[in-house]
């Protein structure tokens, strides 16, 4: 049989999704996700399952043990009062969706073994669920450069970023230098707690942090699932759904 993956969606409700879409009426909230997530672990031979916005943690907590393994997918930025701060550069936030997927980080790296992999947004949960904090803004904030590469297709390797000697993302990759596409104008300030920074950009960005002494908690700020005709980028999806069977 194969694994299940738990994938986080987004969250949004507003009803715009809706209407843009033309499938939806005035005052509907809406669940969803990129399907390039879904297609990224089909292609792995994992079964991709959508974990919904839930009103009782119960319900989630049923949803999470019977996962092999979760994902927690991009999307909006993270609400800075989950890290001790107010806003002042940040985008969009999402409250609920921020309130389940620091809840189900947390209770995956606290009460399980189970394999979780971050993307983007999922970097930065899982940074703020062990008690770091991020850049609102990195050009605002850190003073780095624009990494928000939306003149370039989702799929184009445009930057690189420099992998950990012996860390999960070297031995994914198997080389020291690996070059990414980039989406993302929010990142991993201070480290949390066991968090390990394994992946950094050529101007000194956090890109990929595991949590010490657990087999496979990983998460990058990149979009690996977006390069879909990168075997190599697959790799980072073959092991997680590899650990998670």
């Amino acid at each position: 049989m194969k694994p299940l993956i738990g994938i986080t969606c987004n969250y949004d409700y507003h009803d715009d999704v809706g209407k843009v879409s033309k499938m939806g009426i005035d005052g509907q909230d809406w669940d969803f996700i990129a399907g390039d997530y879904i297609n990224a672990i089909e292609k792995v031979g994992g079964c991709p399952v959508v974990i919904p916005l839930c009103s009782n943690f119960e319900d989630l907590k049923d949803i999470l043990d019977r996962m092999d393994g979760i994902m927690i997918s991009g999307g909006h930025d993270v609400g800075p009062e989950n890290y001790g701060q107010r806003a002042k550069g940040c985008g969009a936030v999402m409250p609920m969706r921020d309130a389940q997927d620091l809840a189900v980080t947390r209770y995956i790296v606290e009460n399980t073994e189970k394999p979780l992999l971050g993307i983007c947004r999922g970097i930065q949960i899982l940074n703020v669920a062990m008690g770091g904090t991020l850049y609102q803004d990195l050009e605002k904030d850190g003073g780095f450069g624009h990494h928000f590469g939306d003149i370039y297709p989702r799929n184009y390797a445009w930057h690189s970023v420099t992998l950990t000697k012996g860390s999960i993302l070297e031995s994914i990759y198997g080389k020291k230098v690996l070059d990414v596409n980039s989406f993302h104008h929010q990142a991993v300030c201070k480290p949390g707690k066991n968090i390990f920074v394994t992946a950094i950009s050529s101007d000194g960005v956090s890109e990929g942090i595991e949590v010490a002494e657990k087999k496979f908690v990983v998460a990058v700020q990149w979009h690996p699932e977006m390069m879909y005709d990168s075997e190599e980028q697959l790799k980072i999806f073959g092991a997680f759904v590899d650990n998670c069977k």
